[in-house]
């Protein structure tokens, strides 16, 4: 149910940008590849994924020296790949995905295949809070919050590095998406949150971590 909310605040808010200027909608495709990456960016606002593809859609995508055997079936798909991209992505300024990922299993084997996704860049409110710290979210009289997404881990080595050492700080691959500020804060007009194991768990131990959330007061 909380899944389900998340996912239609975040396509009526699409839906609704689309009607102005500024709501385009992205498209990144990446090709198959071990050591590729499936990068979204948005320059202001955070990531609405409108729909993603694992498998292979035309003959003409990624198949720069492919054979035609190869490139054959356009009919392949790999289920749930939307839900993947929209968990680990939605509410994010920057999002970067390996293809490994999704592919969970083979939808047409012996087929060259990519990774397509479209997504709009949604105006929101952005908050980066310390470990051990207590995230206060906040909406004005009479509106309530509304989580696009959040997560738990640490992408760069600047954000909350302040006094850290560089052993805390290397690891900028953690990410654990968490639907538990949304649980807690959702419908609210404030909301305040510990930030640390108890509540998040640890996803990379060693690490000085921080939550990233975005939200949207309505």
């Amino acid at each position: 149910m909380l899944l389900f909310r998340l996912t239609t605040a975040l396509s009526l808010a699409a839906a609704c940008l689309a009607l102005y200027p500024g709501g385009f909608t992205e498209r990144v495709i990446t090709c198959e590849d071990p050591y590729s990456v499936h990068r979204l960016k948005c320059d202001s606002g955070v990531i609405s994924v409108i729909s993603a593809l694992y498998g292979r859609a035309d003959r003409v995508t990624c198949s720069e020296h492919r054979p035609p055997h190869q490139i054959i079936n356009t009919q392949c798909s790999q289920p749930g790949t939307v839900d993947v991209i929209k968990y680990r992505c939605d509410g994010k300024q920057v999002c970067e995905i390996n293809t490994n990922v999704v592919r969970t299993s083979d939808p047409c084997p012996g087929i060259y295949k990519y990774l397509e996704t479209k997504y709009i860049c949604l105006p929101a409110i952005r908050r980066s809070v310390c470990e051990r710290s207590l995230a206060l979210l906040t909406c004005e009289q009479g509106q309530v919050i509304s989580v696009y997404g959040a997560d738990y881990g640490r992408r760069d080595q600047t954000t909350c590095s302040y006094g850290r050492p560089a052993s805390q700080i290397r690891n900028v691959h953690c990410s654990s998406p968490t639907t538990k500020v949304a649980e807690r804060c959702n419908r609210k007009n404030s909301c305040a949150i510990r930030t640390g194991y108890s509540e998040f768990g640890d996803p990379c131990p060693g690490t000085y971590k921080y939550l990233e959330v975005a939200y949207i007061c309505e």
